[in-house]
């Protein structure tokens, strides 16, 4: 269910964890004003485009030349000193004599190179591949971002891809060495990997070399054939880096794979996944403080789900219901729920067909909601074929005007008896609209803003935006059938239960048995969803913790509004406000709108 922003900058994760996520300031900044700030910060941004250029393609922008993001530990070292670089000259700077404006864009910029120098020395982006990524996945999906548009466009991306194969050879290097360290993953994190190359493999990578045959016919016949020459020659070469991949993963790899799930048993575990939380949550909540707010909000939620479930026409066709407990009530609803076929569609179309119809119910009530709407449309499309049997129920792809390109909306269809309809709105809201397409479109559209704010990491924003998002079903009247309510207490149970389960595998003991039996004991999620859902947690320590941190804010931030304005609060205001700074940090984006509560109370009559 994560969005796919997170992912990483070309063909391996990178160190510096950059999202696509987009940061407004308040206002626009003078360009004349200070500056030291504003040489480091054309610099920084010249900097990410050269070293991550396929973002910068993506988004719509040039990068200098045609190299790709440079792979392995020469990549990753030389990213980390020039990223220690700009953090020593953002420190030089005197923030006290910035203007009010330029001061959020200094505080974001210093946290964001502060927080990839920090995360660096506890090498996990020496490990690159488990379900969720790595080169089977990158190289199937590189074309899709490229925009190909002018005669140098097709050139600049057949010499790119002469880079994939020594890439791919670079990147397992990396991997020999950090065995070497004792930096493998957890061998569940690698269940499925050979698979999706297998599938990769027989594909023969035909992605790639599909833009070649609708080459314009400005560039001569001559060279259009040297360039898919150019493109085969490439792609075998890296469907052989790929095959010497997949055979060291069988033989070496994956038998070094770690019995344990825990990353506290790994090197430096435990001050990692500390980090991981205060960088996933913005906040200085511990492991025990995190997993006792799930506990409570799990005690809480199901309360709600056992009053939702008397309301349904199954509790209340049978009178023997009414005698069961509610452990018993609860666990006789979920069975009924995860096998009766009215529940679950019969084919990927009319699955997605049903997604469509979703989100176009939506998207007509969006304007009662929001004073400002995207331009950039969005779209539904399955999960490609060869990673969905080991991907989460759906994620979001971030478009780009600029790149032409627009949002994508993609949802599994692969085992669709554990598919159920009752999560499709919650998940639609999430994905797409209010959620996911709308906070990220309207920031990558926003006129006047330094390119630095569109990239900067605030998952806890981000996701705790979308998970609000989905409350705003109810005064939609998305959730009127009872079974579709009970799906927006499921997702937000799922949320909930992962304040227990994250910190519980990483910080306080519990095992993955014991995580997959909380799950299913207290959400209707089905076993193959849990199961990834958990391989997801242990493999991206803490990154889960955010959803269900951040919304819990963005609420208590609305409620706190509410109660100051009274009659004067206007709903529409309120969030194009909170979206109109981007993705902050929880504390920045409290002391934002409590200072827009301030303005709108010195503007009543």
């Amino acid at each position: 269910m994560a969005s796919r922003h997170p992912r990483s900058r070309g063909i391996v994760p990178s160190f510096l964890l950059l999202t696509t996520i987009v940061g407004l300031a308040a206002g626009c900044p003078t360009r004349a004003d200070d500056p030291s700030f504003d040489s480091l910060a054309d610099e920084y941004e010249q900097w990410v485009d050269f070293s991550f250029p396929e973002d910068a393609l993506s988004h719509g922008r040039t990068p200098p030349s045609d190299r790709i993001t440079q792979p392995g530990l020469r990549g990753a070292v030389t990213r980390h000193t020039e990223v220690q670089e700009f953090l020593d000259k953002i420190t030089a700077i005197d923030r006290v004599a910035l203007s009010e404006n330029r001061r959020l864009d200094y505080d974001l910029l210093r946290r964001e190179l502060a927080h990839s120098v920090e995360s660096f020395k506890f090498k996990r982006w020496m490990m690159p591949v488990h379900q969720r990524g790595g080169p089977q996945q990158d190289l199937p999906e590189f074309a899709r971002m490229v925009p190909l548009r002018t005669d140098d466009d097709w050139t600049m991306y057949a010499k790119r891809l002469t880079r994939l194969g020594a890439a791919v050879r670079d990147t397992q290097a990396m991997m020999v060495e950090a065995m070497k360290e004792g930096l493998v993953p957890p061998k569940v994190v690698l269940d499925g990997v050979l698979q999706q190359f297998d599938a990769v493999l027989g594909g023969n990578l035909r992605e790639l070399e599909a833009p070649m045959a609708s080459m314009p016919g400005s560039i001569s016949a001559a060279r259009q054939q040297e360039l898919r020459d150019m493109v085969r020659e490439s792609v075998l070469d890296a469907l052989l880096a790929l095959g010497e991949m997949r055979n060291f993963l069988a033989s070496e790899y994956i038998p070094r794979g770690l019995d344990s799930i825990s990353v506290s048993d790994q090197p430096m575990g435990a001050a990692y996944y500390e980090f991981q939380l205060r960088h996933f949550t913005t906040t200085n909540l511990t492991a025990k403080e995190i997993h006792a707010i799930g506990t409570s909000e799990v005690a809480r939620i199901h309360s709600e789900m056992l009053a939702v479930i008397r309301t349904s026409d199954w509790y209340l066709q049978d009178s023997e219901r009414s005698t069961l407990s509610d452990d018993a009530l609860f666990a006789s609803f979920i069975a009924y729920l995860r096998t009766d076929p009215r529940f679950y569609h019969t084919s990927a179309q009319a699955l997605l067909a049903g997604y469509r119809n979703i989100c176009k119910r939506i998207d007509a009530q969006l304007p009662e909601y929001f004073g400002i709407l995207p331009r950039q449309p969005y779209g539904v499309r399955e999960i490609p074929r060869f990673m969905a049997p080991s991907q989460t129920t759906a994620y979001y792809q971030f478009g780009s005007m600029k790149a032409g390109f627009p949002g994508w909306f993609y949802a599994n269809t692969y085992a669709l008896d554990q598919r159920p309809t009752y999560e499709m709105i919650p998940l639609s809201l999430h994905e797409a609209v209010p959620g996911h397409h709308l906070q990220i479109a309207l920031a990558d559209e926003a006129q006047g803003i330094r390119q630095f704010r569109r990239s900067v990491d605030s998952t806890a924003f981000v996701e705790g935006w979308a998970l609000y998002a989905e409350r705003l079903g109810i005064p939609m009247g998305l959730y009127e059938d009872p079974y579709d309510n009970f799906g927006r207490l499921l997702y937000e149970m799922w949320r909930a239960c992962r304040l227990v389960v994250d910190p519980g595998m990483h910080a306080l003991g519990m095992t993955r048995a014991q995580a997959i039996a909380f799950m299913e004991s207290n959400t209707a999620l089905s076993k193959l969803n849990i199961e990834r859902e958990i391989d997801r947690y242990i493999a991206w320590p803490g990154q889960a913790t955010a959803y269900k941190i951040g919304e819990l804010e963005i609420r208590r931030i609305r409620g706190v509004c509410e109660d100051r304005l009274g009659a004067q609060f206007d709903l529409r205001a309120f969030h194009d406000h909170l979206l109109m700074a981007g993705p902050l940090p929880l504390d920045i984006l409290a002391a934002r709108m409590d200072a827009w509560c301030s303005q709108q109370l010195t503007r009543s009559p």
